[in-house]
């Protein structure tokens, strides 16, 4: 890793379909992500931008250009090495929880660790289970619990391998405001007390204000950052991408 940089793209390019009908999602983005930020990527319907989380974690390949993670060029790993440094240094967090109904909470949770054929640190288990709100919940399944405590085991679940970078996709999308306020508290304390590096893409302003810094697409590239903003800036710029 180059100066603290967990994450750094160059160029990314990544275009669909051929000739007259091609679409391209990315037109040549570059970023770096320092350790322990939050960064979020807003952008209007098809401006890129879960195109570019999907490269950055490598369940996409770009057209061209490159993505570091952990000082390790992804994009011409073979399935086997991607699906290794995925289990080492990736963790996600999606709308939609993608929880195993018939596993409780605590089983979920460390769900990446017993594909991996490894035990928890149980001092660790404690500690993120008592983070996340989720010390009293551990024997629950899925289904006994609400959308917010589901949502608190998938990111219990992405944290507890202690990896490099936690991508965030839509987050709060599925969760009432209340909720999805918990959420975002939960995102933020993660990135603050465990230097937890973190990109997540949204559509709420709320959200993103949350964010060390806020990356905006529009047709395929950056076209504007903010750092430690307010709601209302963020809803600003978005007006004038929307419109």
């Amino acid at each position: 890793m180059l100066d603290g940089v967990v994450v750094q793209a160059r160029e990314l390019e990544r275009q669909y379909g051929e000739g007259a009908t091609a679409v391209h999602a990315l037109r040549g983005v570059s970023l770096d992500v320092q350790q322990g930020q939050l960064v979020a990527v807003m952008g209007p319907s098809g401006s890129g931008k879960s195109t570019l989380m999907h490269i950055l974690a490598g369940l996409d390949k770009p057209t061209s250009g490159t993505v570091t993670i952990a000082g390790i060029e992804i994009t011409g790993l073979d399935d086997n090495d991607m699906t290794r440094l995925r289990r080492d240094h990736i963790g996600f967090v999606f709308q939609f929880f993608n929880l195993l109904p018939m596993l409780t909470a605590e089983e979920n949770v460390v769900l990446p660790l017993s594909i991996a054929g490894e035990k928890p640190d149980g001092d660790w288990l404690e500690e993120l289970l008592a983070k996340t709100g989720l010390a009293d919940r551990r024997r629950h399944r899925p289904s006994e619990l609400s959308g917010g405590q589901q949502q608190r085991v998938a990111i219990a679940r992405a944290l507890v391998a202690r990896p490099t970078i936690l991508f965030a996709d839509e987050p709060t999308g599925n969760l009432d405001s209340k909720t999805g306020g918990e959420i975002l508290n939960l995102l933020r304390d993660s990135a603050r007390d465990y230097h937890q590096t973190i990109v997540m893409v949204t559509h709420e302003a709320r959200a993103a204000s949350i964010a060390d810094r806020i990356m905006f697409l529009a047709d395929g590239l950056i076209v504007k950052e903010l750092t430690d903003t307010d709601q209302a800036q963020v809803l600003e710029v978005m007006s004038t991408l929307q419109s």
